[in-house]
């Protein structure tokens, strides 16, 4: 269970009470906007529901998920070696540094044209300490109102859970001790782990920008978690642990903030996203069959 209270919502599926043409749209959407992975999906559904108005992104990489901020939305990524192979909005920036760098060369707020963060994803680099130090920045510049999202909250084996990097793929660090950290150090916050593959989505709310805890005993802190082992919360169960919570967009919407109050269309916008998907794919198999090759159906890669 999550930690704090969470409003209520009114009983029954809200997208039954959704016109045709906006059923047509979401059935269309799910059909042809394709992504890499489950925790993709989730993010681009928080971001249509809360339309924030400011987004900022730790950990950008090839852009899938910074390429997810919507239209007019004022948008941060950084990433100290960024790789950006997605179409990114005219309102988004990408910052080629570290997180710690750009946090003590940078004035988020006036990035941001003096508006705080309504949504940020941490992404980074797989470290507690690091993961911590991105909250802690990114707080400062928020509101109760913000959410934050922490990417590889829930391992899937001791083994991708190491400090120390021993697979391949699907190493985690111990990215998971933050939500522990905040669980015990800050239980005025809303914690809770969206159990959405591959590693889990963490999601914090009610953040207080006032507040100095972590700050006044960050070197208290990083000495007993960085020393804590994977075992711990596997003694305790994972899911007790993590506060871990169902994959299922019910639960999720739940515990985010309401939608932002923005001059903004989202079913214009999946509409738009729709007819270029398919415009897309359409092209690829075109380009297929002139080539006299066999055409392939549309790859992840090519989300829009």
């Amino acid at each position: 269970m999550a930690t704090g209270s969470t409003r209520a919502r009114p009983a029954g599926n809200p997208a039954s009470k959704l016109n045709p043409a906006s059923k047509l749209i979401d059935r269309a959407y799910r059909r042809f906007v394709h992504f890499p992975f489950d925790y993709t999906r989730v993010l681009d559904r928080i971001q249509q529901h809360v339309v924030p108005a400011t987004y900022v992104e730790i950990g950008v990489a090839s852009g899938r998920t910074l390429s997810l901020a919507l239209p007019g939305t004022a948008a941060i990524g950084v990433d100290p070696h960024p790789k950006v192979r997605y179409p990114l909005s005219r309102g988004t920036r990408v910052f080629a540094t570290t997180s710690d760098d750009f946090f003590a060369e940078h004035d988020l707020g006036a990035l941001l044209g003096e508006r705080p963060v309504d949504l940020a994803f941490i992404d980074g680099m797989h470290l507690f300490e690091f993961a911590l130090r991105d909250f802690m920045n990114i707080e400062r510049y928020s509101t109760a109102t913000t959410a934050v999202l922490i990417h590889d909250c829930f391992p899937a084996t001791a083994m991708t859970a190491e400090r120390e990097r021993q697979t391949e793929k699907g190493w985690t660090g111990d990215v998971w001790k933050l939500i522990l950290c905040l669980k015990h150090w800050r239980p005025d916050l809303r914690v809770a782990v969206v159990q959405v593959p591959p590693s889990g989505l963490g999601l914090v709310t009610g953040l207080d920008p006032s507040s100095t805890v972590l700050a006044d005993h960050y070197a208290e802190i990083v000495d007993h978690y960085v020393a804590l082992p994977y075992s711990d919360i596997e003694t305790t169960g994972k899911e007790q642990a993590l506060n871990a919570v169902a994959n299922d967009w019910d639960t999720v919407r739940a515990m985010l903030p309401e939608r932002r109050r923005r001059d903004f269309s989202v079913s214009l916008h999946k509409s738009r996203r729709v007819l270029a998907e398919t415009t897309r794919a359409a092209r690829r198999r075109a380009g297929g069959l002139l080539g006299g090759a066999r055409s392939a159906p549309v790859s992840p890669e090519d989300g829009a």
